[in-house]
This record gives C-alpha cells, structure tokens and sequence, in this order.
C-alpha cells in the first residue's frame, strides 16, 4: 500500500511540474506519460538513489546536504530520458534548471504526503 501511495504522490507531482515549470513539456497521451513518469521516478529513487548517495557521501557532507539537490535533479532528467526512450512516453524535460525545478517539487510533494506516518502515530500513543 506505502508502494502504491507513493507512485499516486509522485503522479501527482509529476504532473503539477508539468504545468508550473517552463521547459516541462507533456505531448502525446498525457496521463500515460505521466504514469510511466512516476513509475520509473520511483524506481530509480527507491534503487539507484541510495547506490548514488552512498557513493557521493563525502560531497553531501561537505556541501552540507546540497549535493542531494543535484542528485535528484539528475534522478529527474535520467527518468525524463528514460520515459521518452523505452516507452515513448512524451514526457520532456528542455534542461538542467527546468529539471532541478521538477525535482523539488516532487521531493517537496514525496517528502510532505508519501511518507510513512508510523512515527506520528507512535508519538501520539506516548
């Protein structure tokens, strides 16, 4: 359930870029494009995301957590690339800005409604 709770955060977040961000372009049939976005978002920042910030440790370190801003914008651009050249999907992303724009929205959006409110609720029960 988390999982899917998660994929439905990151669609929605995925599609509120793509209307605020100039230089987020969706062509083609869009729900599906935003769908297969999500879906390989989700992917790389569930496998790919802890390999990559486990490797660049000493860099989030001594930026103090600003180089996980760059990690995630490049998650975003990977997975725009990845959408339009395996799925067709029509899910664009023009450059590194407009790329690092999306990936705060959908880090603000995951960080804000997917996560897991289980500390929450043992807190109360304190």
């Amino acid at each position: 359930m988390n999982l899917l709770k998660r994929w439905i955060v990151i669609l929605i977040a995925v599609f509120v870029a793509a209307l605020i961000v100039p230089g987020i372009t969706v062509t083609g049939d869009g729900w599906a494009a935003y769908a297969i976005m999500a879906a390989i978002l989700a992917l790389l920042n569930a496998i790919l995301l802890p390999i990559l910030k486990t490797l660049t440790c000493g860099l989030i370190v001594i930026t103090l957590g600003l180089f996980s801003l760059v990690l995630n914008t490049a998650m975003f651009m990977l997975s725009s690339n990845l959408s339009q050249a395996w799925f067709g999907a029509g899910y664009h992303v023009d450059g590194w800005f407009p790329a690092f724009l999306g990936s705060l929205i959908v880090s603000v959006a995951t960080m804000l409604f997917a996560n897991d409110n289980s500390r929450r609720r043992n807190r109360d029960n304190d």
